[in-house]
């Protein structure tokens, strides 16, 4: 009996802490991908092959999100071998000397109904810039295996030259072969 009384005594004085919440990417169904300019008048897409990301809340509306990514830049897929080599030379991403590109939540912001402003530094070529991902809560479901999960869709637009990605050719028309802004889209997919 004293010992039930001691555990009441003290779970009144402890304040209400929420419990951290973690969910883990479900890789098989999320994607990171670009767009960039090419020629003017065209656009090259690609993504990466590999990449992984931590998250956790403690609050349901998730506006208190800690969130931490990477991605692997000899991962890069355009569909095209010999422009996936060229992006993982030095004239791009350099990766065998910058293996990484990491990103790492600094705020969560929202901004409307299902909509948050992800903020955060992104780091490619040991380079680190704020961006801000316009982000859109496409809600959480009950899976057929008995687990929760919740889908995101992210977008920024980047400067390449920015973060030392500098290869560019002039066109004798004007305007460069490879546009500087890049468009990036997170599908990404969690599981609690």
């Amino acid at each position: 009996m004293r010992s039930m009384i001691l555990f009441g005594i003290v779970a009144l004085a402890m304040p209400n802490v929420a419990v951290a919440q973690v969910w883990t990417l479900d890789k098989a169904h999320s994607q990171i991908n670009f767009s960039v300019s090419h020629l003017v008048v065209a656009e090259v897409t690609g993504g990466f092959n590999a990449f992984d990301m931590t998250f956790e809340s403690s609050k349901d509306d998730f506006t208190d999100a800690k969130i931490t990514a990477s991605i692997k830049t000899e991962s890069i897929d355009t569909e095209n071998g010999k422009r996936d080599g060229h992006l993982k030379s030095d004239d791009f991403l350099n990766a065998g000397k910058f293996p990484t590109i990491t990103f790492t939540s600094t705020s969560v912001e929202k901004t409307g109904d299902g909509r948050f402003n992800i903020k955060g530094d992104l780091t490619i070529r040991d380079i680190t810039k704020p961006v801000v991902l316009d982000t859109q809560f496409k809600g959480t479901i009950q899976d057929p295996w008995g687990g929760t999960r919740a889908g995101f869709k992210a977008t920024t637009t980047i400067d390449r030259f920015d973060y030392g990605v500098r290869w560019n050719a002039a066109m004798e028309s004007g305007g460069l072969v490879a546009g500087k802004d890049v468009e990036i889209t997170l599908l990404i997919e969690l599981i609690r």
